[in-house]
Parts: C-alpha cells; sequence; structure tokens
C-alpha cells in the first residue's frame, strides 16, 4: 500500500470528478460551439461548471475562464495584461520565489524592454506587504504574486498588498497565482483585491490539463491564442468539457468544508513537525504559519533525490521540489536564504484531505532509516 504526500505535484481525482469525466465523454460528448442539441447540452454543462466555481469565491459566473491549466492561465494573465495596459507602463512587479510558469513570462517580457522588479524575502525569509507596495509606482502596470509558495507552503500577503496598491494605483492590474490556495486557503474575490486570478484543476482533484482565471469585469486581455472565438474570443479553441466538468464536480464538493479541512491540516502539520523536530539532522524549512498542506524539510548529507528514491522503494511518494522543475534546481530555496546544503537535501511533503497521522508516523519512520542507513553507508 503506497502512502502518497505529493499533492503539491497533483493530487488524486476524487471519484465524483472521474464520474463527470466519464459521463461527459460517454453520454454529453457534444461541442458546446454547435447549434444542435447535443451542442447545447455541453454548453449548459460547461456554464454550470462557470457558476460552481463563481459561487466558490464570491464571484459572478460571466468572470469565469477556462483554459488548459494553471501554467495558460499565469501565461494568460501576465502577458495578456501587459499587452493591453503596458504599452505606456513599463514597469511590473512580482516577487522572486514564483513559479517557473511566473518566471518565465516575467523573463520574456524582461527581454522585450519591460522592467521587472523581483521583491525577494528578507533574512527572516518573509516578504511584506509594505515592500510590494512601495516597490510599485505610476509606471507599473502589473504585479503579480502567488497566493502560496508552491514550495515551502509561505503564505504572501497577497490581500494587505493589493488593498495597498488600488488604494494608491486603482488602475494597476493586480495577478494573483492561487493555484496552491484555490479550496485550500477560503477568499472572496472582493476580499482579494486581485484583478485576475488562476488556478487549476489537478491540484484540487480533479482532472489535468484544465484550469481557470478569474478575470474581474472590465479588464481586458490580449489574446494569444486565435481561432473560433471561444471563452468570449479570450481563448479560441474548443472547450475540454469532460475535463470542465471534473473540475466543477471537485469544486462542488470541496467547497463545502474548506475550514474543515484545513483545521485537519494544521493538525497533520503539527503533528508532523512535533515528530521530525525531535530528530538530529533535521530541519523544518517552511515557516510555522505557512499553508498547512506544504511541509519543506532539509537532510543535510543527504540529496534530495537520494532521500526521494529510498523512500520510494518504501512505497511513499514525497518531492525534491517544484515537480515543474523535474528535478532541476528552481532556486526558490535559496531566495529564502537556504544554504547550498539545506537546498540540496530538500524534501517536500504535500498532504491532502485523504492524509492521515498514521500514514505521517510511517513517512517519519522511513526517514529515520534513511538516515541510519544512508549516512552509514557513506
Amino acid at each position: 500500500m503506497s502512502i502518497y504526500l505529493d499533492n503539491a505535484a497533483t493530487t488524486k481525482p476524487c471519484s465524483e470528478a472521474v464520474k463527470a469525466v466519464c459521463d461527459c465523454m460517454e453520454e454529453n460528448f457534444g461541442n458546446p460551439s454547435s447549434l444542435h442539441r447535443a451542442g447545447l447540452n455541453a454548453q449548459i454543462a460547461v456554464d454550470n461548471v462557470r457558476k460552481i466555481i463563481a459561487k466558490s469565491i464570491a464571484a459572478d459566473p460571466s468572470c469565469i475562464y477556462f483554459t488548459s491549466g494553471a501554467t495558460e492561465s499565469n501565461n494568460m494573465a501576465i502577458i495578456g495584461s501587459v499587452g493591453v495596459y503596458g504599452k505606456r507602463k513599463p514597469r511590473i512587479v512580482t516577487t522572486s520565489i514564483e513559479h517557473s510558469s511566473v518566471e518565465k513570462a516575467m523573463e520574456h517580457l524582461e527581454q522585450n524592454g519591460f522592467e521587472i522588479v523581483r521583491i525577494s524575502p528578507d533574512r527572516n525569509g518573509e516578504i511584506s506587504h509594505e515592500r510590494i507596495v512601495n516597490a510599485v509606482d505610476e509606471n507599473t502596470c502589473l504585479v503579480s504574486i502567488m497566493m502560496v509558495n508552491n514550495e515551502t507552503g509561505y503564505i504572501l500577503p497577497v490581500r494587505r498588498s493589493f488593498y495597498g496598491i488600488k488604494k494608491l494605483y486603482p488602475q494597476c492590474i493586480t495577478h494573483c497565482d492561487a493555484v496552491q490556495g484555490f479550496m485550500k486557503i477560503p477568499f472572496k474575490v472582493s476580499e482579494l483585491n486581485a484583478d485576475i486570478i488562476s488556478f487549476s484543476g489537478h491540484k484540487i482533484h480533479a482532472g489535468k490539463g484544465i484550469g481557470g482565471l478569474y478575470l474581474k469585469k472590465g479588464i481586458r486581455l490580449q489574446p494569444h491564442i486565435f481561432g473560433g472565438g471561444q471563452e468570449k474570443g479570450i481563448r479560441s479553441g474548443t472547450e475540454n468539457v469532460p475535463m470542465i466538468a471534473s473540475m466543477g464536480a471537485a469544486v462542488k464538493i470541496l467547497s463545502k468544508n474548506i475550514s474543515e479541512r484545513y483545521k485537519k491540516a494544521t493538525d497533520l502539520k503539527e503533528k508532523l513537525c512535533s515528530k521530525l523536530s525531535v530528530i538530529d539532522g533535521i530541519y523544518i524549512n517552511s515557516h510555522e504559519d505557512a499553508s498547512p498542506y506544504i511541509v519543506n524539510i532539509s537532510i543535510p548529507g543527504i540529496r534530495s533525490e537520494i532521500m526521494l528514491h529510498f523512500l520510494e522503494e518504501k512505497g511513499i511518494y514525497v518531492s525534491s521540489g517544484s515537480a515543474c522543475s523535474k528535478g532541476a534546481k528552481s532556486g526558490v530555496l535559496k531566495e529564502f536564504g537556504l544554504n547550498d546544503s539545506f537546498s540540496d537535501s530538500a524534501v517536500r511533503i504535500s498532504f491532502s484531505h485523504e492524509t492521515t497521522v498514521s500514514e505521517l508516523s510511517q513517512f517519519v519512520k522511513a526517514v529515520e532509516d534513511a538516515k541510519e542507513s544512508l549516512v552509514k553507508s557513506r
């Protein structure tokens, strides 16, 4: 029996999401753009999911757009908004700990003449809302900040930052990559002060290949995919109805008890950190008040990949960092102040609502075994 502790990379689809996919592929398989009944039924299914997602974050359904995933959502939000609002305002503010789908988009814009201001964590590994707000000026067209860092679980001050920015520079576009926060940390769009919010399906027990954007009314994006004009022309291409249905099913289930699951995850994190903290040579990199769904640890002297494969042999699945980096160093941990010995030995444990205390106990025991056998074999 395997123990899956890599939920920040992807989650197991819930039974409701799987059923929704099968129902669409077997019964409701029409093209939403077709004018006959089969097409209309598919369009109704898509629109129903817009309503489900919108309700979960207290938004208007007309503000929800579907994409192929978080990478496309982040690229659309950043490149698309700069294409509209960045013609006379060449400054963009972000952080140095963003997901690669944000950072690579920033590098692209930087190569095309935009000024990218990346705010790094201070010596305490934190980024204050004051520093974010102070980095914005009248020439800033966009501020893009993630809600939760995908490697350490660090929660960024999005609400306070965007509130301060909108108060001083109401025309500045605010974007939040909420992939690790959506359906885990309760929020309403009115409280977040974000013009654009990115989210993903496979991080919340839906299928892969589906994501979305919340786009505040009145905010425009320059499209980069052209075709039949689906998604109001912002993102052309036939909608992935089965995966959209899977995301709707997952959100419908998860949105009922976000606070309860957050409390459970907090309890799991506290128990795990308590067990790990008494073991010599293990260091917890995640902040105490970070997302309870992600715990990042270092075991100096044992490289991440070696530990990962040792645990894999015992049927325990964790990560050595962001899954999108495929094992390559992301640099995020160094930005948080970790030296090479800590970043090279970092392991990320990430929970879901299905994670149990027993599984975490088995993980801790396996880590102790790894320390003993791997250190002795060196």
